[in-house]
């Protein structure tokens, strides 16, 4: 998938409108990816998510895509939004980007937004790409939000796809000692399950879907 400047497909307004929008002198995405708008001390969280939730109703599909077709940055933003809005006509675009895994920390948003669409569908993209990235015990990508994300449907669906990655000795033990190796840092599956708990029951509490 070719990364494209929305510039070139006529939408060059999208970046600064949605993705580089300054709170508390941090551009919006990085916000985004570190999270601090999830705790309770951030002077700027209220500012920062009205600001979400009306550009998440506000951004059109075409923006969305020129988003998606950019960039981790741009890409991470439109993941948000679109999980932050709930739409579920990018299931399949966001499924196929997380598969393909071509640029970092954007994944994790992938899994939110697939995460709040809290479907059969969802919990098969995500078992799929567990599938495809936990033997690569060598790379450190997205393994943990999607496993946290399957998790967070699993209790909702009443299904059980992550237990055959979490048995003792499983996938995940092995993907997390690979990783370990190469330095990062270990979580456990019940800690990556309240980590989107608190993503979706954040947009939860200010979105009235």
């Amino acid at each position: 998938m070719p990364s494209q400047h929305p510039e070139e497909v006529g939408y060059g307004h999208v970046v600064e409108s949605y993705v580089t929008r300054m709170y508390g002198g941090l551009p919006r995405y990085l916000v985004l990816n570190g999270g601090r708008f999830l705790g309770p001390r951030w002077w700027h969280t209220t500012r920062f998510t009205r600001h979400l939730i009306a550009d998440a109703a506000a951004i059109n599909d075409e923006e969305l895509e020129a988003l998606l077709g950019y960039e981790w940055r741009s890409r991470l933003t439109a993941g948000w939004l679109i999980g932050v809005d709930r739409r579920e006509r990018f299931r399949a675009r966001l499924g196929d980007l997380l598969l393909a895994s071509e640029v970092c920390y954007s994944g994790g948003a992938y899994c939110f937004a697939l995460a709040r669409f809290g479907t059969h569908a969802d919990a098969e993209i995500l078992t799929a790409y567990l599938d495809r990235y936990l033997p690569r015990t060598d790379l450190h990508y997205d393994q943990s939000a999607a496993l946290g994300a399957l998790l967070r449907l699993d209790a909702l669906l009443g299904t059980r796809h992550a237990d055959r990655f979490t048995e003792p000795d499983g996938l995940w033990d092995e993907w997390v000692k690979g990783v370990g190796r190469l330095g990062y840092p270990s979580h456990t599956p019940a800690e990556l399950r309240r980590w989107t708990d608190l993503q979706c029951d954040f947009a939860n509490g200010w979105t009235r879907t």
